[in-house]
């Protein structure tokens, strides 16, 4: 069946779809980021050292490393729609725990069962845009559904900050947690396949289905062996081992440089933190929506996002170096707005919708993440030792060169961007 009996039509359903998936990550990192932005407040109230912070951190990092692996193969067994319904109940039900936590161990355990269940967002969602969108537009779905990463984070300092200031820190994480669920019903109405969708029109359905990358069938789920023997695959884990990191150090180090090195306070934070998320949000978009530009006037899809990952690369180094090296507060947040900006138009998240099929991505951003999440885990220890003993400096310095070399990985590992070709495969499905 192409399409339901039923009488009430959406016009451009995937765009609505694509920012359902939006709100999502905004949700995933509005509860990821309220423990950043009160990081201050409860270390000062529980008496929580910085290499404790660390660890709490860490816990985080391991459990969302592991199941990072085993949410993409889970995505690509019980499909976007339930994926959603199972694992945003639990994060939200893990966040709301975070309210009754007293001691560093405890939110260490918060965390954990956190990580356990946030990272479905991002297979679960790179997989419905890859259901949803043809392969000419999915780098700027993904860059809008990719953006509530950014969004959720900015509007976590303004909302943390007033709900922490209005009704005290412990409430932020109850209010987090029960909007993530409001999501769950709706997600629960709203989501459909294309083909059982009863809201869609024909139209959309064949331009959905314009490039030939379906099948009536679900194809079964590719041996883990055959997808590590890819070299394709490993393009896609080294951009991700390279570039998570920083997204780590931005989102959980951020509000806390601002306050330790910039004295920003509570207030200030709140004031002034949501800046470079807003820049984040906007790299997102920046990174599906230049490329998509440019191919509307003739750039091929590979030229057009090797252009923008290189550019930004660049730019990296540039905003880095200029954070620590200029004294006033608002050049360093203007800085860190640009770095952030460069680094969320590389757009890392989207590399396996444009070299694998739909069967494939949930796997392979699965173990992406998952090895992005190894060298989170070492690089949060690292960064707690390195701010507690050292400084911010040493970290900015590393940081910025970690793109151009994921570039060049990319560039080496994965060739030609816009072929999609199944692991094992010689015959590309689109070229």
């Amino acid at each position: 069946m192409s399409e339901s009996t039923s009488k009430f039509k959406v016009r451009g359903l995937r765009w609505y779809i694509v920012v359902l998936l939006c709100l999502a990550s905004e949700l995933n990192y509005l509860d990821r980021q309220t423990l950043s932005v009160l990081a201050q407040t409860i270390q000062d109230e529980l008496g929580i050292t910085t290499m404790q912070y660390a660890n709490i951190t860490s816990a985080f990092l391991i459990s969302y490393t592991v199941m990072y692996a085993v949410c993409g193969r889970l995505v690509d067994v019980l499909g976007s729609r339930w994926s959603f319904l199972i694992f945003v109940t639990g994060w939200s039900l893990s966040n709301m725990a975070h309210a009754f936590a007293r001691t560093a161990a405890q939110f260490s355990v918060c965390r954990f069962f956190l990580g356990a269940t946030e990272p479905a967002s991002f297979p679960g969602g790179l997989r419905a845009v890859t259901e949803w969108f043809p392969l000419r537009e999915r780098a700027v779905a993904v860059g809008i559904f990719n953006a509530g990463t950014a969004i959720g984070a900015g509007i976590a300092a303004p909302l943390v900050s007033w709900i922490a200031l209005s009704w005290g820190w412990r409430w932020a994480f109850i209010v987090g947690g029960a909007l993530g669920l409001v999501w769950v019903v709706i997600w629960a109405f709203c989501y459909r396949l294309p083909r059982q969708h009863p809201w869609l029109k024909e139209a959309e359905l064949a331009h959905i289905e314009s490039d030939g990358d379906r099948t009536e069938v679900e194809p079964k789920a590719v041996p883990i062996p055959t997808l590590l023997k890819d070299r394709r695959a490993w393009g896609c884990f080294a951009a991700r081992m390279l570039t998570d990191p920083i997204s780590y150090f931005f989102i959980f180090w951020t509000p806390k440089f601002l306050q330790q090195e910039r004295g920003f306070d509570l207030s200030d934070i709140g004031k002034y933190g949501w800046i470079p998320f807003v820049a984040l949000a906007l790299g997102n978009l920046s990174g599906g929506a230049i490329p998509g530009l440019l191919m509307r006037h003739g750039w091929s899809l590979n030229r057009a996002r090797k252009t923008t990952m290189f550019v930004a690369s660049c730019v990296m180094p540039l905003a880095l170096w200029a954070i620590i090296s200029l004294p006033s507060a608002t050049a360093a947040v203007g800085m860190i707005s640009v770095a952030m900006f460069a680094h969320a138009a590389w757009a890392n998240m989207t590399l396996p919708a444009e070299v694998f099929p739909k069967h494939v991505v949930g796997s392979v951003t699965g173990f992406a993440g998952m090895f992005g999440g190894i060298v989170g885990i070492l690089s949060q220890q690292a960064i707690g030792w390195t701010v507690q003993n050292v400084s911010f400096t040493p970290v900015f310095v590393v940081s910025a060169f970690m793109h151009l070399a994921a570039f060049t990985l990319v560039s080496i590992l994965i060739g030609k961007l816009g072929v999609i070709r199944a692991p094992g495969s010689p015959s590309p499905v689109v070229a």
